[in-house]
């Protein structure tokens, strides 16, 4: 079963989409498998102290997204081929790259600068011991 132990919700976003990202996320790092069974609905707005529907609507878009599958009365349970890991990979670190560019553009950070702190904290994570990053995803 599939942990959200983890899960830290943050202002300003909506639940759902946390709730969407946190398993994505889960998912390219390898901490969520194909197969992996999610808690019931009903558990997990328990869990999170949310309104059951706001679960189910992070659900059924996992759905539309091919991401898990679920059976009445059986639960849900992550679908994860290669390809849509891939892809999935990709959506995150466009999201996250769209999201660092709008900030430094804000900030008045020309494309050169932003390339040098990029190249800079680049060669800083590979200096660190592997499994000491911040924001790692744990099940």
């Amino acid at each position: 079963m599939i942990s959200f132990d983890t899960f830290r919700g943050t202002e300003g976003t909506p639940i759902y989409q946390q709730i969407l990202l946190f398993i994505k996320r889960g998912a390219v790092a390898g901490t969520i498998r194909d197969g992996d069974e999610l808690p019931s609905r009903r558990m997990l707005s328990a869990l999170l102290g949310i309104n059951p529907n706001t679960v189910q609507k992070a659900f059924r878009m996992l759905e539309d997204e091919g991401l898990i599958t679920s059976q009445p009365g059986a639960g849900s349970n992550m679908t994860l081929t290669p390809q849509k890991l891939d892809a999935l990979k990709e959506e995150l670190l466009k999201d996250d790259i769209r999201s660092i560019t709008s900030a430094l553009r804000q900030m008045g950070i020309d494309r050169e600068e932003a390339l040098r702190l990029i190249e800079e904290n680049w060669q800083e994570s590979e200096e660190e011991p592997a499994g000491s990053g911040e924001g790692e995803e744990h099940e």
